[in-house]
């Protein structure tokens, strides 16, 4: 069944909730900001495997801070050591007694830092939600690969389920931090690990071979991202693993048993059709799913400055709170 016609048919299912129709036009603001996008230089730093290869060399040269930016002074900030990560904790200022969890996994396709935009949306979450947030600093490719990387992300994501008692806990993930955010659950069910109350993945990279013919198409319209480089990041994180491997690409992994899913993605994404997919596949073992597919919208839209993003975020305080 094509991607069209399943997004078609899943509206009508009761199980499984597709947001489209409340937002059958993109506001003026993000139409705005997707030719903003385009004359970034996001898309040329994936436009082929030279220029991430490149990307990753001068990272290597000069590694980015991944230091907090931005908290605001009504959030507290602690730095711990876990296997040798960095791992922040947040928490609001006044007063925290008693407050829910949030583990955050940031984007980047797995070579690059966590940045500004990120810290500024764990201390909404902070702020607003009310919630600790525990965000692991993890290792980036090729220094590190998804053979250690999704093990390693599990176990302390299992700790903080341990600690956080009876506390709910909900892993909150963006692009290539939700992909693995998806992963983590994957090997704690395996393992014999309770999950965490709610998944939040915020366009999943679910699928690091990026190889369904309908995604040239969307490419061309997506500001942001190009498949040769998304191709390359993925080949760099995989290491000596296959890319179809579910620690490289989640989305061929096993969904039985998955914590509840909330996604957003939006058509400008040339991920999304992977979105729709992995919905399908967890609805069809029994787990509850919202998926926010908006027509026109980048990756990562949840977290932009327009009117989606800020619904989208308004979801997500719910959510997590």
């Amino acid at each position: 069944m094509s991607v069209a016609r399943l997004v078609s048919a899943l509206q009508f299912c009761p199980s499984f909730c597709v947001q489209r129709s409340r937002d059958p036009a993109p506001s003026l603001q993000s139409r705005a900001f997707n030719l903003l996008l385009q004359q970034l230089p996001y898309k040329e730093q994936l436009a082929s495997a030279e220029a991430v290869q490149a990307g990753v060399q001068k990272l290597a040269l000069a590694p980015a801070s991944f230091e907090p930016t931005g908290l605001g002074r009504d959030v507290e900030l602690i730095l711990t050591k876990m296997g040798g990560w960095p791992v922040y904790y947040t928490a609001p200022s006044s007063g925290h007694e008693g407050c829910n969890y949030v583990m955050f996994l940031h984007g980047g396709g797995y070579i690059n830092e966590i940045a500004p935009a990120h810290w500024r949306f764990v201390a909404q979450m902070t702020r607003k939600a009310r919630v600790y947030c525990v965000v692991p600093v993890y290792p980036l490719a090729p220094r590190a690969t998804a053979k250690d990387v999704v093990p390693a992300t599990a176990e302390l994501l299992r700790m903080l389920l341990e600690d956080a008692g009876d506390a709910k806990v909900t892993v909150v993930g963006n692009s290539a931090g939700a992909g693995l955010a998806l992963a983590a659950c994957q090997w704690l069910r395996d393992h014999g690990h309770r999950q965490p109350s709610r998944m939040v993945l915020i366009s999943p990279a679910a699928d690091a071979s990026v190889s369904r013919p309908e995604q040239v198409a969307i490419a061309a319209r997506d500001p942001i991202q190009d498949i040769p480089g998304i191709v390359e990041a993925g080949r760099l994180y995989a290491g000596g693993l296959d890319i179809g491997h579910p620690f490289v690409s989640p989305l061929n992994g096993a969904f039985r048993a998955l914590a509840p899913m909330t996604i957003f993605s939006g058509t400008r994404d040339l991920l999304y059709p992977d979105s729709v997919d992995l919905a399908e596949k967890a609805r069809t073992v029994g787990v509850p799913v919202e998926l926010h597919l908006l027509r026109d919208q980048p990756h990562n839209y949840a977290l932009m400055p327009t009117p989606e993003g800020r619904r989208a975020r308004a979801v997500i305080l719910r959510a997590v709170a």
